[in-house]
């Protein structure tokens, strides 16, 4: 039976399992669009404000639910729009399809109406793009899409479709979709038996935990490894949640906003386990001063990562929950009992703290939001010093529950984010944490909010300035804050309220508490424009380019 390309896209959507689409019509999609409204109770399509909030949502709606998320955008801007989504995605390893309408074939390549490349645009930013000219490959392209997108180390695919392709008729042949497999054929044994060797000599060894670890579904062994080799556990931003922070091992974040005891125990450590770990600059600063005393160990299933930033001693290739699994297995009991009470003294030394008085703290914040969900919010971020200040000071328990943009820092991702997590993620409370100076970036996202009654509570911390580059001209530009005062609209209490959506004006613990609870009991919807001081500061921090030992505390 022959039919035409948008139906094609819908069977094969569904083939892949999608229930949820983020989009923004167009002239170039209008087919696609005619077919979504004839299948929605097939697929459910979410209207967003903006194509770039399209992207966002896609994107927190893959981070929660380990599913691809897909976003739909027509050609020229609507396609240009998405552009930072799917950089952000490919930065952090996210699984997203990405379509894109284009003019009819007939008018490619003749700078028509809304026409661009956008394959070619975003090749530096996609595992793979497609520009599918042929509307008998247009079905498996889209199955290829898929697999690539969630296949080994997972990213984005972008798909373009010219409009007279959406119409072209063909005939479809239903498929059950390839499953990815774990990749295992690049574990060499004789890799395997390096690792053990290091495992089984290390006296002072430490585990940096990536992304990669939540990723692969590697949580569990993770927990079995650090314990039986009887080793701190260190994170990055995006392996947050791989480790539960509440285990005696588990030392916090690593790098230039990490804890005492991370960057101590990375820098007197003499193994580095580096697991889904990519040795971001944020992690390592000096690059001639970051585990100087230690043998790095890398174990990622991206191959390009090994000695990329940091010299590796010894690499094993592959899916790392199976290494793990192996690994695991094969070694002895370790007792590290002296190197651990050395790492235990350092966390008590000094530990994300601040000064505990009546005043509305974002600290504080972070913790009565654990203490009120019980630590079972899945929290979105923006970026910038609020970010900060959520991966300090929630305790993280579970993967998938700390979404924000690491590789890219993209401001404006979270609202998106929280709205495709709270979709995704329906039985959970999604609690997005923004900054002002990146909330007014893509808050037209309140409208989608509104409208779909999505019940994201969002927790602004409002200091009237860009308050991460406002600490950086303190410390390195002697106070010289040029173009970082926001001391202008809107009044985002008013603004919520225009949205239908529950404002409520925050400049107490106490008005924080009350408003918080309400927030959570309504099941609807909410901002909290929390007014925090304006020179609030992220510590600890290391100032670029410097050891990461040397922590500026105060």
């Amino acid at each position: 039976m022959k039919i035409n390309g948008s139906q094609i896209l819908i069977e094969c959507l569904v083939e892949q399992g999608v229930d949820t689409v983020f989009g923004y019509p167009g002239g170039s999609v209008l087919n696609i669009y005619d077919a979504l409204y004839k299948n929605s109770d097939r697929i459910k399509h979410i209207l967003t404000a903006h194509e770039q909030g399209a992207s966002h949502a896609a994107d927190g709606y893959a981070r929660a639910t380990g599913k691809v998320g897909v976003c739909i955008a027509t050609s020229g801007p609507g396609a240009t729009n998405l552009v930072t989504g799917i950089a952000t995605a490919y930065m952090d390893s996210v699984p997203m399809v990405a379509i894109t309408g284009n003019v009819a074939t007939p008018l490619l390549g003749k700078d028509s109406f809304q026409e661009v490349d956008i394959s070619g645009i975003t090749m530096p930013i996609t595992k793979h793009n497609y520009i599918v000219k042929d509307i008998t490959k247009l079905a498996d392209t889209i199955r290829e899409a898929f697999f690539i997108a969630k296949s080994g180390r997972p990213g984005p695919v972008l798909i373009d479709i010219p409009k007279d392709l959406t119409a072209a008729l063909c005939d479809y042949i239903p498929q059950t979709p390839k499953k990815a497999g774990v990749q295992v054929h690049t574990i060499r044994q004789e890799d395997i038996d390096k690792a053990l060797i290091l495992l089984k000599e290390a006296k002072k060894p430490l585990i940096y935990s990536g992304g990669g670890i939540i990723r692969s579904g590697a949580n569990e062994i993770l927990l079995k490894f650090a314990e039986k080799l009887q080793a701190p556990v260190a994170t990055s931003l995006m392996g947050i949640g791989g480790f539960a922070e509440t285990h005696p091992l588990s030392t916090g974040l690593v790098g230039m906003h990490g804890s005492k005891a991370s960057n101590l125990a990375a820098t007197e450590c003499d193994l580095l386990i580096a697991l889904g770990a990519r040795f971001s600059d944020r992690v390592i600063s000096d690059v001639s001063k970051f585990a100087p005393n230690a043998n790095i160990l890398h174990i990622d299933i991206d191959p390009a990562e090994v000695g990329k930033n940091i010299a590796a001693y010894s690499a094993v290739i592959g899916d790392v929950k199976e290494i793990l699994t192996a690994l695991t297995g094969l070694f002895p009991q370790q007792e590290h009992d002296a190197w651990i009470d050395e790492v235990r003294c350092w966390k008590e030394e000094f530990h994300f703290d601040y000064q505990k008085d009546d005043t509305l703290r974002p600290q504080f914040i972070m913790e009565n939001i654990y203490e009120q969900t019980n630590g079972n919010a899945i929290i979105t971020t923006e970026v910038g010093q609020h970010q900060m200040w959520a991966a300090q000071f929630y305790k993280y328990t579970k993967p998938n529950t700390f979404l924000s943009s690491g590789g890219l820092g993209t401001m404006g991702y979270g609202t998106g984010a929280s709205i495709g997590a709270q979709i995704g993620m329906p039985e959970h409370q999604v609690v997005h944490i923004a900054g002002d100076g990146s909330f007014r970036m893509n808050c037209n996202e309140l409208a989608t909010i509104a409208h779909y009654n999505v019940p994201v509570i969002i927790v602004l911390m409002n200091n009237s300035t860009l308050g991460m580059v406002r600490q950086w001209q303190t410390t390195f530009y002697e106070a010289r804050y040029s173009q970082t005062t926001l001391d202008r609209g809107p009044d985002f209490t008013l603004l919520a309220k225009a949205y239908d959506v529950q404002g409520y004006d925050v400049y107490t613990q106490e008005d924080f508490i009350n408003a918080f609870k309400e927030a959570l009991a309504s099941k609807k919807p909410a901002l909290l424009n929390c007014r925090i001081g304006v020179d609030e500061k992220v510590l600890p921090m290391v100032a670029p380019g410097t050891a990461i030992n040397n922590l500026i505390l105060d």
